[in-house]
């Protein structure tokens, strides 16, 4: 008797995925078919409960809806990347307007989609979010690397959490390592929208090397009076 081999293909693994959306049929129909294609679904109906259980942290991907009661989409998007929370973040929402998507990707939204949306691309869009921040490869020079997905710094064993303009400084510098970085091209890299000053350059470089150096037997972090910082695997003098 023959035997036939029949080739399985084993399913993707679930994502724990939190939805922030206020109007129940569409929370419910979303929960539904992800829970049925294998995820773990967590649900708030209120941009505060909301930013909350996303602080909590644990989350693959955050579904937020743009227009919430307590907390706006798009305040409880730019409170999570302040806190340091890197987790991948589709907004949802009515509009479907360039201002509207370019004000959703300014304050750290990764994806959007415009309702009415079929709920197989939704899956389709929430998964590759996941892959690009799981294959985001940290950035390192010697024993320090940075991790832009989850806004981590990790130097010598110890994770470090960054905040998003502490992340984009530390990143701008480990790009350039050893050379220098300019003043002018740090200030691009961490206030893209132009509102960062020498000054404010400064205070956020003293602040990171309070977590990243001080706590270490050297610094890797070195000033070029007037020119700008550079990041080095050879002990660096700090700046006055």
């Amino acid at each position: 008797m023959a035997h036939h081999s029949t080739m399985t293909v084993a399913a993707a693994p679930g994502l724990r995925v939190l939805v922030i959306e206020d109007q129940h049929d569409i929370a419910a129909n979303i929960w539904d078919f992800l829970e049925r294609r294998g995820h773990v679904v967590d649900h708030c109906a209120d941009g505060a409960t909301g930013l909350a259980r996303a602080l909590d942290g644990g989350f693959d991907v955050v579904v937020l809806d743009l227009g919430l009661p307590r907390l706006d989409g798009l305040d409880l998007c730019r409170a999570l990347r302040d806190a340091g929370r890197g987790v991948p973040v589709l907004m949802l929402t009515a509009r479907d307007t360039l201002d509207d998507k370019l004000r959703g990707f300014a304050e750290g939204a990764d994806d959007y989609m415009v309702k009415p949306f079929a709920m197989r691309e939704l899956e389709a869009r929430i998964r590759v979010l996941h892959r690009r921040a799981r294959s985001s490869a940290a950035t390192r020079v010697g024993d320090l690397a940075y991790d832009p997905a989850a806004m981590m710094a990790l130097r010598d064993g110890r994770r470090i959490a960054l905040t998003r303009m502490q992340g984009a400084l530390l990143a701008a510098l480990l790009d350039h390592a050893p050379n220098v970085c300019s003043h002018e091209r740090l200030l691009r890299a961490v206030w893209r929208d132009g509102g960062g000053d020498i000054a404010a350059l400064h205070t956020l470089v003293y602040e990171l090397r309070a977590l990243v150096d001080r706590p270490f037997a050297h610094a890797m972090i070195g000033s070029v009076r007037g020119v700008g910082y550079r990041l080095s695997e050879a002990p660096c003098a700090e700046a006055t």
